[in-house]
């Protein structure tokens, strides 16, 4: 148990390991920023042991590429980082104080861990932001918090519900201590006890999920690994096909579950999907399903297809090459992308989950904001030249401290031995890789960036297409502008701008109303019925959406004063209905919701609203006449 800290501790003859030299210069900056001195009191150390341990860590997590999100190590990191605020506010430190504390983190240790140094302003940016962020969350709380006091107070209650503490920590992230403590102020109280248990609650649905997660199937995969009693050797980096064996093989729910001494298939792992192919033996043959990656053997799910496969026997094991060619596509393509957001975003980026399959890929990674159109645009340009340049791709074993040397990036979560599989693109990236590759960019043959979108908290997603299904997203693109300019009758050159007259066009037309619309209301006011005193107008018009009817249907209303105008239109296959009913109208019993109502259900569908104002909804546009005839029938029922 004798780790560093207490090392130093005991080395430099001090106190404790918050007194050595390299935690007690935060001590120091917790005694600037406050005001108060450390030991003074034991709240007052408590709360600057706390600053100076969680601002190291965070420190440390941000310079390895994590940040703050609500989800796995992001979310580890967010909660220190808000306990260290929580401190400071318990100090009474008064504005950011996080970016200050990284700096001095920095300061310390960095000759030791020159990656302090290196990634400062991101480090510095992350803490800032999240400190930013955690303010405002604050500020939401205790509104909250005031109004559930205010609430509590006007019951003739001294107690809270466990059970609006924990929203107000579990949905808002309002820290529970701070609730009590402002509580406390009020003179009310909560009870932990009930706290306690709905946070165990809450953990044992988080176990479970992972649980779950997990699955027992790959439990029973890990025990027919080991039971096999070898390891099977991977070959798929030389060559797509291998002789071998079937050295064991068991049936696993309607699957079979078998092992080959040596297999061309890559295992599912670092973000990259399993190989497909077959196998097959002189008594049978199956579909490769799946691969699985257990540590380093591998185990394979095959759908049998024709007889049986035999352990012991021969077999030839194939793997799908165009699949195995379009998924090398996208993990080349990849790291390119991954190389040109650094150039283009910063350093702060880093890998925070990934898909390559032969479909697509999908990148996620560290960053804080959307991606301008210009910032898309560079990238995937710069992704390009890259490819068109034919930057040839090398994978060589070395040891970790050689490729961190070289600075090989290494995805943060994955575990590394003495020795790793570095992947080379000549003069734009190296990191830290076991999946397979094209041998040069120029493979590559096209890369088209398709979405860029919000994965998590201060994560973005890349989702991008190469090769033959690049080729084929321009494809369609081309299609879709032809389909397009045909529409509009111009030329494909010219139907972005039609387009946009056409855009402005529509908004210019939103913005006031036309002509003919005050006219086709004055013609419907001029058809309106007399029943028993009332005008009634009941029609089916032509109008480009619900709104639009409203609108209308508004200004009938207003051209006759008291009256009951119940209109129909159709659009896009669908039948929308609107009563407007005057007051006057209401008192003698015409009522909008029960005209709408039953007018709905003739066209296949329902709706309500006020007794002035009613809209409806349906299916069938063709029974919209039936349907207007049987609300003209209401309303003469209630008026005569």
């Amino acid at each position: 148990g004798l780790g560093l800290d207490r090392m130093a501790a005991i080395v430099q003859d001090v106190p404790s390991v918050f007194d050595t030299d390299h935690m007690r210069p935060l001590i120091d900056l917790g005694e600037e920023l406050s005001g108060r001195s450390y030991g003074a009191d034991f709240q007052t150390t408590r709360a600057m042991r706390i600053l100076a341990d969680h601002g190291r860590g965070m420190t440390f997590l941000i310079a390895d590429g994590v940040v703050p999100s609500n989800e796995d190590r992001g979310y580890v990191l967010r909660r220190i980082m808000r306990r260290a605020i929580q401190q400071g506010r318990r100090l009474g430190i008064e504005g950011p104080f996080l970016p200050a504390l990284c700096e001095r983190v920095s300061e310390v240790a960095g000759d030791a861990y020159p990656e302090l140094r290196t990634e400062l302003e991101t480090i510095v940016g992350w803490a800032a932001a999240e400190e930013e962020g955690f303010a405002r969350t604050l500020a939401q709380g205790e509104r909250l918090l005031a109004d559930l006091v205010r609430r509590t107070k006007d019951a003739g209650s001294s107690w809270v519900e466990p059970d609006e503490a924990f929203r107000l920590h579990d949905t808002y992230g309002f820290p529970y201590e701070l609730t009590k403590e402002l509580l406390a102020e009020e003179g009310l109280a909560v009870d932990d006890g009930g706290f306690d248990e709905l946070m165990d609650r809450a953990r044992e649905v988080a176990r479970g999920g992972w649980s779950r997660s997990g699955g027992s199937g790959h439990e029973r995969v890990i025990a027919f690994a080991r039971a096999a009693g070898f390891e099977s050797r991977f070959v798929g980096y030389e060559t797509t096909e291998a002789q071998t064996v079937i050295g064991a093989i068991e049936r696993d729910d309607g699957l079979l579950l078998a092992k080959l001494p040596e297999s061309p298939f890559y295992a599912e792992g670092g973000g990259q999907v399993s190989d497909l192919g077959r196998v097959e033996s002189e008594s049978g043959s199956a579909r490769v399903a799946s691969v699985y990656r257990v540590g380093s053997d591998q185990a394979l799910a095959l759908e049998l297809e024709q007889g049986e496969l035999e352990p012991g026997e021969p077999a030839h094991a194939v793997v799908d090459r165009l699949a195995r060619l379009a998924t090398e596509r996208n993990h080349t393509a990849t790291h390119l992308l991954h190389a040109a957001l650094r150039e283009r975003l910063g350093t702060h980026v880093r890998q925070a989950g990934s898909y390559v399959g032969p479909d697509k890929l999908r990148f996620d990674f560290t960053h804080g904001e959307r991606l301008s159109d210009a910032d898309v645009a560079a990238v995937e340009e710069r992704v390009c030249q890259w490819i068109v340049e034919s930057h040839p791709v090398r994978a060589v074993e070395t040891t970790r401290a050689e490729a961190e040397a070289l600075g090989a990036m290494a995805l943060f979560g994955e575990k590394y031995g003495d020795w790793v599989r570095m992947v080379e693109v000549e003069g734009v990236s190296r990191e830290l890789c076991g999946g397979t590759h094209v041998p040069a960019t120029a493979a590559i043959g096209l890369f088209h960036l398709t979405t860029e979108t919000s994965s998590a908290s201060n994560v973005r997603r890349i989702e991008a297409v190469t090769g033959p299904a690049g080729i084929e997203a321009f494809r369609a693109r081309t299609e879709e502008l032809r389909e397009i300019a045909g529409i509009l009758r111009v030329p494909e050159r010219e139907a972005v701008g039609a387009v946009r007259k056409l855009a402005d066009r529509a908004r210019e037309l939103a913005r006031r109303p036309s002509g003919s619309s005050r006219e086709e209301a004055e013609g419907l006011a001029a058809r309106a019925v007399d029943v028993a005193g009332l005008k009634v107008v009941a029609e089916v018009v032509e109008a480009p959406g619900a709104g639009e009817l409203l609108e209308l249907s508004d200004r009938v209303k207003q051209t006759l004063g008291d009256a009951v105008v119940v209109l129909g239109c159709a659009v896009e296959g669908r039948a929308h209905l609107v009563a407007n009913v005057s007051p006057a109208a209401v008192e003698r019993g015409v009522k909008a919701g029960e005209i709408v109502r039953a007018a709905a259900k003739v066209v296949g569908g329902g709706g309500g609203g006020r007794d002035t104002m009613a809209q409806a909804g349906g299916r069938d546009p063709d029974k919209l006449p039936e349907a207007i005839a049987s609300a003209r029938l209401i309303v003469e029922g209630a008026l005569t």
